[in-house]
């Protein structure tokens, strides 16, 4: 039953010790604040890394060569590695079964685009259809490259959003229309958008065949792309992806007489094995944040208990008064433990709304590479709060139990 002269009393208390009552209390708001806040940052790292996953597919491996740094086989260090049309063939033929996505890229970096009188220099490259997905790349208009384009050797080309917003700037439809990529006619086919934004969108994509074909490039390459299928288990993807990753180094080091401790000249870049890194960091960042959010609010505990020793010091004689009238050992023990919980309770919750308030209205305007959108979720930030009454209330029992066991004779002393 709601105890209104209890309640009464423990507002006239507060009043009393008002100053140190309302710092204890800020400070208890305080930990509950910066703990939601660092929670929230810390999603909003885990939201901002997976954005940045989502640019290109999720377990993709993408290859691509440098120079050799090592001596090997009698061959001088500072060679090319080149990748052949060989290289990527092998690997689909072996590696069938496996593979989900493949592609091999020959890329023109600053190829010269025209449309009538406008004109840029975008990335041109060489694909394969399944490159669309390896991209996640979007069609917002026509269709992607397909096979029969590059069994067919043909010049049509499909264009980034910002290419197609540069050059045709009067709206008209561009499907079926004729760009030139360095003065050769190539017919839009399709238009497509990409998560990564203006960057990847200023490329344009044709069939390998054509590009190796128009440019010069002979049977070489630039890089591969693979996918392996999608595993419901993680870390069962990722051993896969590393099996794989090691199995296609290790034949190009052959292939190409690359010492086989020369990490330089090969590098295949594994998502899934960036995606842990970056993950394992950020939970290493989120318990990082838990400690300091918790450091924070024992801080306002200890400053809870040590208000509660301070109030029944104060009170020595009221509670000898209280016990020599016949009060219980439990009631002088509520009367503390009312207190301490009222503390707790309404500080933990200002914190809690200020600081989702906070994030609710200040979050969604964050944008930064690696943060996005930082909240956090509404029952963990609500079950902290209960947690922190539980620990008031034990902050607050060593005082009450502290004031149950003064005598009365003692406490009717107390000057």
């Amino acid at each position: 039953m709601f105890d209104l002269e209890r309640w009464q009393e423990i507002f006239e208390t507060i009043s009393k010790n008002k100053l140190r009552t309302f710092l204890t209390g800020l400070s208890v708001a305080s930990g509950i604040f910066i703990l939601v806040i660092l929670l929230g940052i810390g999603q909003g790292m885990q939201n901002g890394i997976s954005n940045e996953f989502e640019r290109d597919a999720s377990n993709m491996l993408f290859v691509w060569t440098n120079v050799t740094s090592k001596e090997y086989k009698g061959l001088n260090p500072g060679r090319q590695i080149t990748l052949k049309n060989d290289d990527y063939n092998h690997t689909v033929n072996k590696y069938e079964d496996q593979l989900e996505y493949k592609s091999s890229v020959f890329r023109i970096w600053s190829g010269l685009v025209n449309y009538k009188k406008e004109s840029g220099n975008y990335r041109v490259e060489g694909v394969w259809p399944d490159f669309q997905f390896l991209e996640n790349a979007s069609m917002t208009q026509g269709r992607f490259l397909n096979y029969k384009d590059n069994d067919n050797v043909e010049k049509v080309v499909v264009l980034g959003n910002k290419v197609k917003n540069d050059l045709f700037k009067n709206g008209e439809d561009v499907i079926g229309e004729y760009v030139q990529i360095s003065n050769i006619n190539f017919k839009v086919i399709g238009v497509f958008s990409d998560p990564g934004g203006e960057r990847e969108e200023s490329r344009v994509f044709i069939p390998i065949s054509t590009a190796q074909k128009v440019f010069n490039g002979g049977n070489n390459i630039r890089n591969l792309a693979f996918t392996l299928p999608q595993r419901e288990n993680f870390e069962q993807a990722l051993a896969e992806s590393e099996q794989f990753s090691e199995e296609l180094v290790t034949y190009l080091q052959e292939k190409h007489s690359v010492a086989p401790d020369d990490t330089r000249a090969i590098t295949v870049n594994n998502s899934l094995e960036n995606m842990k890194r970056f993950y394992d960091l950020n939970k290493m960042i989120k318990i990082f944040f838990w400690g300091v959010g918790i450091c924070t609010i024992i801080a306002g505990i200890v400053g809870v208990s040590n208000i509660m020793l301070i109030i029944v010091k104060e009170r020595t004689k009221e509670i000898g008064i209280r016990k020599a009238l016949g009060a219980q050992p439990l009631s002088i023990i509520g009367m503390i433990l009312h207190e301490s919980i009222f503390v707790t309770t309404i500080s933990g919750f200002i914190g809690l709304i200020t600081s989702l308030a906070l994030l609710e209205f200040v979050g969604p305007l964050i944008e930064t590479e690696y943060i996005a959108n930082p909240s956090v979720n509404f029952n963990v930030a609500l079950t902290t709060v209960f947690i922190l009454v539980l620990a008031g209330a034990i902050a607050g029992f060593f005082p009450a139990w502290r004031a149950a066991r003064i005598k009365p004779i003692i406490a009717l002393r107390d000057e």
